[in-house]
């Protein structure tokens, strides 16, 4: 690893300045991705800009709504009974990132600032209209995170900014399903998430484990209808993802093995999102 020197500022003000001073420092959260990167040499940093001493390790109900400070441990989020009964598409997405000693160290500002096409949070923070509050030299400002999340490894954060918070406006039905050949230590080869939209009863449907991004359904969604899907309008949704999505290969898996299981991971979201039970 190529030594860096580390600074860890005591204020919002003073991460601003420090980043505004070097642009080319990387910003430390939970560490879980970028510290192995800097030691593989896929990354390279002379300074980082610790996040740790700022308050932003928090997490906030406020009626339906729900603020998670950007440091905020994964393990942590995943131990709140609340998010377990009220975003029950959130938490299988926090307990589907790594391992348990990994979720005590990563936190949810860092997985969505890495932007990883595989990444388990970004497709249900699509689905549950989530929004990113960033702040930096010109104050604050709030995107969704459908806008803030680019490309592969790309966001909108500008020059000298950092993720404060992830807002999720409601609690809502949700589920996440996945595939990956070891659970704890392999990243997804596809990945939906489902998530039920309270004013008119239809859904909200997310892919994600492809490049260049997790990306959002409607087309899927409306095939879904309102409410309980009947047989049909499932089969219909699932031909739909199957053949619409831009499913590609990697070295993770095969177009065609995607193409088959969309269909297959939609339908077990869906029935997960209507209380038929999923992963424990």
């Amino acid at each position: 690893m190529t030594p860096f020197s580390l600074v860890a500022p005591a204020s919002v003000d003073e991460a601003v300045a420090a980043l505004r001073s070097d642009a080319a420092a990387g910003i430390l959260a939970g560490g879980t991705d970028l510290l192995l990167d800097l030691d593989e040499g896929r990354t390279r940093a002379e300074r980082l800009v610790s996040l740790r001493r700022l308050p932003w390790r928090t997490l906030d109900w406020t009626g339906e709504a729900l603020a998670i400070g950007s440091t905020l441990p994964l393990r942590e989020l995943e131990d709140d009974p609340d998010v377990r009964r009220r975003l029950p598409g959130l938490w299988q997405a926090v307990r589907a990132v790594g391992s348990v000693a990994l979720r005590h160290r990563a936190t949810i500002g860092g997985n969505l600032g890495r932007a990883a096409p595989a990444s388990d949070l970004i497709p249900v923070l699509l689905t549950l209209d989530a929004e990113i509050e960033l702040v930096g030299p010109a104050g604050t400002r709030t995107l969704p995170v459908d806008r803030f999340v680019l490309a592969s490894r790309r966001t909108a954060l500008g020059p000298a900014e950092l993720i404060r918070s992830v807002r999720i406006p409601a609690a809502r039905a949700s589920a996440y399903r996945w595939q990956r050949v070891r659970p704890a230590n392999d990243i997804s080869q596809l990945a939906v998430a489902v998530a039920r939209v309270a004013a008119d009863g239809g859904w909200r449907v997310a892919v994600g484990g492809i490049p260049p991004r997790a990306t959002l359904l409607p087309d899927v969604a409306e095939a879904l209808g309102r409410g309980r899907p009947t047989d049909a309008a499932l089969r219909a949704a699932a031909d739909r993802a199957s053949r619409d999505v831009a499913l590609v290969a990697d070295r993770r898996a095969s177009e065609e093995y995607r193409r088959r299981l969309v269909g297959t991971l939609l339908r077990r979201a869906v029935a997960d999102g209507l209380g038929g039970g999923g992963p424990a």
